[in-house]
């Protein structure tokens, strides 16, 4: 598949309309050769999470510019939120509420009401910068991801949610932040994997690994220019790869072998730097079955951070990159996985020499097996 291919049919068309009501009294309509198709609604993302996301949170209007260079001109960022400024044109609506818990969100039930203003397809969420500075366990917070999750899942069941690593957090006011935001982000890639459903799968995206308080923060919390820049570049491949391939129980897409949306296709992925060098590294790529049936094969999107280019593969088969994003198969021996089992593929990557710490963003599809 190629293309966005998310598109809801929100609108009835009047003649049908019409025409329904009409045929039990004996009346119709000739066919109008010159009426217009149903209008399809655009693909609903809702930026979601604290001040990061929406205060102003400008890393939004530079994932919306390169989502429309990238041809995904069919989508539409919503929230209750406007715009606040960034100085560069874009939808600015969002659900970044600046000073807010996510476990405060969860626990007074506050989400259902903007998932009802904005009725979102996709939610992007970096939330729990707020309760990691006051000190709230990972449980906690993981316990309100969850609920949040289950929320989006009531407003609709194929919700595709991206939750983020949050990036690193070092202010001269919490000297334990920093590694509190650590402990968080190492659990966060198990509960999502025990979380994502085949119809509504939640992707875990990087923020953390290679973003540095010092040069990307202005306060050691908030993205400056170039943090904003590395958050909308973690967050575009992630995003690009769910508009492409469509959501499941999308009706223009009925299933396709390796869809997220068939019974025993979700499978995650990730990404472990194993040494590096100057110019290049050496890393590995996990891939779990995540599902409750067997897979025949998986693919795995990777897109290495700061310019790196992936230049051997070994355990997969790599196949066509564009603009540094790789894709990788499985080898063959390795494409079959039980529910919960797991393959790993080695790869070795070149680097600019400006580079920091290896990182990469990684996302999985899978064929469910026959």
């Amino acid at each position: 598949m190629r293309g966005t291919r998310l598109l809801r049919l929100r609108t009835v068309p009047l003649l049908g309309l019409l025409a329904a009501l009409l045929l039990p009294l004996g009346v119709t309509f000739a066919p109008d050769a010159t009426a217009a198709p149903a209008a399809t609604a655009p693909v609903r993302i809702m930026p979601l999470g604290d001040s990061i996301t929406g205060s102003p949170g400008c890393w939004r209007a530079l994932l919306w510019n390169r989502l429309l260079d990238a041809g995904h001109t069919d989508i539409d960022f919503v929230g209750t939120l406007p715009a606040q400024g960034c100085g560069v044109e874009h939808d600015g609506d969002n659900e970044g509420h600046g000073g807010e818990l996510v476990t405060n969100v969860a626990d007074q039930n506050l989400l259902p009401a903007r998932l009802a203003a904005g009725q979102p397809d996709i939610v992007v969420m970096h939330f729990g910068t707020n309760d990691v500075w006051s000190g709230i366990s990972p449980d906690r917070i993981l316990a309100a991801y969850t609920r949040l999750v289950t929320q989006m899942r009531e407003s609709d069941p194929d919700m595709r949610v991206l939750v983020a690593q949050i990036i690193p957090m070092n202010p001269s006011t919490c000297a334990a932040c920093a590694q509190r935001v650590a402990d968080l982000n190492a659990r966060i890639p198990a509960w999502a994997a025990t979380t994502t459903t085949s119809r509504s799968p939640v992707t875990v995206v990087d923020q953390w690994t290679g973003f540095d308080t010092a040069t990307d923060t202005y306060d050691g919390v908030h993205p400056n220019a170039a943090g904003n820049e590395k958050i909308a570049a973690r967050w575009f491949p992630a995003l690009d790869a769910v508009l492409t391939e469509g959501v499941p129980g999308d009706p223009e897409d009925p299933g396709d072998p390796g869809d997220p949306g068939d019974p025993g296709s979700v499978c995650t992925a990730s990404f472990r730097a194993v040494n590096g060098w100057q110019g290049g590294y050496q890393a590995e790529v996990t891939v779990r079955n995540a599902s409750a049936a067997p897979v025949s094969g998986w693919t795995v999107r990777i897109t290495p951070s700061d310019g790196a280019r992936i230049a051997q593969v070994w355990n997969g088969t790599l196949g066509a990159t564009a603009d540094g994003t790789a894709t990788v198969t499985d080898a063959g021996w390795n494409g079959a996985l039980a529910p919960g089992a797991s393959a790993t593929f080695g790869l070795i990557a070149s680097t600019p020499a400006t580079a920091g710490t290896p990182s990469a963003t990684v996302t999985c599809t899978a064929t469910p097996a026959s």
